[in-house]
């Protein structure tokens, strides 16, 4: 189905996008990085989202969830990336691979229906990346809660993220509601920055993987806001959560990071589990 195919593809963008933060976590402050790459994502954007149809499509309950996404996802960025940088990696990624439950739960409170396919696919998928993530027992152990919480507010504000834009794209353009999203986050991780005293200035000596980072992070999550306007949108959030395998075959083949056997059995349960959601 459509919406599952968007999902894919918006997993396979963040997939390179994390990869990419993997490798620069210990390079710049998070905020500070957070701050260049929505300003890039909102400039991209820019000239698509304001020369779309469908303004007069907005209200102010649709404006509302359009800004509210936006905060959550300021939040939602900032745990995945802090997170990324305590680690470990087969902590943090199962963690924040398991925002599809709360986007489930999420449609539900709407009036959603989710049968049983539908919840096995989304464990299947989440166990999956769980076994993907996995690594040896390890270093760092006492900032382990840390990075737990951090996960955990990542997953949050993925959940919401999508949940708010989708239900804001059942009745205006999914570009501009993804557009006023970034604008309100730039806004947000300014705030943070302003009262945590931090300076952005350094930042810019890595512009380019501000550009890399904005253009991989605002297509994927367009695809994902995009997946709206289909049957069953809730499974593209599902499905795009399988970023965390990405990122790890992509540390495998590039990195030389070890790949276990049943890490291999994880790609397998996940891909079952993306299967039953087609059938949902």
């Amino acid at each position: 189905m459509v919406a599952v195919g968007l999902g894919l593809l918006a997993a396979l963008l963040w997939g390179v996008h994390d990869y990419c933060v993997r490798v620069l976590a210990s390079r710049a402050d998070a905020l500070a990085l957070l701050v260049l790459v929505f300003i890039v994502g909102a400039v991209i954007m820019s000239p698509i989202a304001l020369l779309s149809d469908g303004w007069g499509q907005f209200t102010p309950t649709t404006l509302g969830f359009a800004l509210i996404s936006g905060l959550f996802y300021a939040a939602g960025a900032y745990g995945l990336y802090r997170a990324f940088a305590i680690g470990p990696v087969r902590v943090v990624a199962p963690i924040c691979g398991g925002y599809p439950l709360l986007s489930v739960a999420f449609h539900m409170m709407r009036g959603g229906e989710a049968g049983p396919p539908v919840w096995l696919g989304v464990i299947g998928v989440v166990f999956g990346i769980s076994l993907v993530t996995r690594g040896e027992a390890g270093e760092a152990a006492e900032r382990r809660i840390e990075a737990v919480l951090w996960a955990l507010l990542a997953a949050f504000g993925f959940a919401l993220t999508f949940g708010f834009s989708q239900w804001a794209a059942e009745t205006a353009p999914e570009t501009p509601v993804i557009w006023i999203a970034r604008l309100m986050a730039v806004v947000a991780v300014f705030v943070a920055v302003w009262m945590r005293g931090v300076s952005i200035a350094p930042i810019f000596s890595l512009w380019w993987t501000a550009v890399l980072l904005g253009t991989l992070d605002t297509m994927a999550l367009m695809l994902v806001a995009r997946a709206g306007g289909f049957p069953h949108a809730e499974y593209a959030p599902v499905t795009a959560s399988m970023f965390g395998i990405v990122t790890v075959l992509l540390a495998w083949k590039f990195l030389n990071e070890a790949m276990r056997p049943i890490q291999w059995i994880g790609i397998i349960g996940a891909f079952a589990g993306l299967a039953l959601l087609s059938l949902g």
